[in-house]
């Protein structure tokens, strides 16, 4: 089990944590994920998988969901 954390730029509301959220819980092996919402800030996400996910996949789950971007 992997305990990853995020900073994820762009979220302003529930609605976007909530579409940030289902994105995440979409990539193979995420069994939960928690987001920290800081509205028009860096918000923290909290992903525990199977296994260790690439930032290339969080970034795509990101761009998927919205205009959400991972901050390095």
């Amino acid at each position: 089990m992997s305990t990853q954390n995020f900073s994820v730029d762009g979220m302003t509301c529930g609605h976007c944590a909530s579409a940030v959220t289902q994105e995440l819980k979409a990539l193979d092996g995420v069994t939960s994920v928690s987001v920290d919402l800081v509205a028009d800030g860096t918000s923290a996400v909290t992903v525990e998988a199977e296994r260790e996910l690439t930032p290339a996949e969080v970034a795509a789950a990101l761009d998927e969901a919205g205009d959400y971007s991972l901050v390095p």
